[in-house]
């Protein structure tokens, strides 16, 4: 495998990637191009395709964001899982060919195949699960309509948003897009996001999709008060039957606002889809708060693939 073929993802890239996608429909939220392409400045992101896979990886994400999980060298090869028939089996040959690396966001269902193959424990390969990004999926109807006791707090702030402001929400269309950067920069000055990398990290992110609305064609809303912009959303399908949400903005001003664009934007959006993905929580405490008093009905557990040391090994 020659990663020195590597190529950067541009947005002349969307129809290959949508084509692996259709063919081998994902369920982490990370595989969808909008995303791929709008964090593709933040990991560095290479692409290259290999026996019918389509193989994402970075040489200087772990060295620039984060520690590997062996630090035994710090020029560690950051992959995403293979997109293709037998994603288990091109990574088996990855740590076979490449030195140092990691596969994070691998899917379940890859690291109980991986477990079933004799070279996994042969080369000493681990599967750890990553909480932190593991995706909350919903059952649509439940978190549109939030009946029963269990979304009695949700329920309330919507309500207080419907009760007490004039409001109209719109999906989103190539002349509202500068109304969402406005409301964006708005709440990253409030937040204070040149003081945290991660925060502004997702700013530049957003501005990316945004600013490529028409061409990348995912779907968003915005949803206003009187005159001023108090939330805006977008997502897209990321399979057949599951809406994944990769922002949701309000204005801290406005109670309730945060339920009512999930609301409206659930009521106008995909209307067909069975399941919403609304991402993971990041180990932020109160995203993690926000993302369970949704209520979801599964977890995509997501693991990251190392090679243990040596030491680890005798342990």
């Amino acid at each position: 495998m020659d990663l020195s073929k590597g190529k950067p993802i541009e947005i002349t890239h969307k129809k290959l990637f949508d084509e692996y996608f259709q063919k081998y429909p994902p369920e982490i939220s990370e595989f969808t191009f909008t995303n791929l392409f709008m964090w593709r400045n933040y990991y560095n992101f290479l692409f290259i395709e290999f026996k019918e896979h389509l193989i994402l990886f970075s040489v200087d994400y772990l060295k620039n964001r984060k520690k590997p999980i062996n630090t035994a060298s710090i020029e560690y090869i950051y992959f995403f899982p293979p997109i293709g028939p037998s994603p288990d089996k091109i990574i088996i040959e990855l740590f076979e060919d490449i030195e140092n690396i990691e596969v994070h966001r691998v899917p379940e269902d890859i690291c109980i195949s991986l477990r079933e193959n004799e070279k996994f424990s042969k080369l000493n390969l681990d599967c750890l699960e990553d909480r932190n990004n593991w995706d909350y999926i919903y059952n649509k109807e439940e978190i549109l309509n939030l009946a029963g006791n269990k979304y009695r707090q949700n329920r309330r702030w919507l309500k207080k948003f419907l009760d007490n402001y004039n409001y109209d929400f719109q999906l989103l269309t190539g002349d509202l897009v500068e109304k969402c950067k406005e409301l964006q920069l708005e709440w990253c000055v409030m937040r204070a996001c040149t003081e945290d990398e991660s925060l502004e990290a997702e700013h530049d992110a957003i501005y990316e999709a945004l600013n490529n609305f028409e061409k990348l064609g995912f779907n968003g809303g915005l949803l206003c008060v009187d005159d001023k912009c108090a939330a805006y959303t977008f997502g897209e399908m990321l399979n057949n039957g599951t809406l994944v949400i990769h922002i949701e903005k309000a204005h801290m001003e406005y109670d309730g606002a945060y339920q009512a664009v999930n609301n409206f934007f659930l009521k106008n959006c995909c209307v067909d889809t069975i399941y919403v993905n609304r991402e993971q929580d990041l180990g932020i405490e109160g995203l993690r708060r926000a993302k369970e008093s949704y209520k979801p009905i599964q977890m995509v557990k997501k693991n990251i693939i190392y090679k243990r040391s040596v030491e680890n090994k005798t342990k």
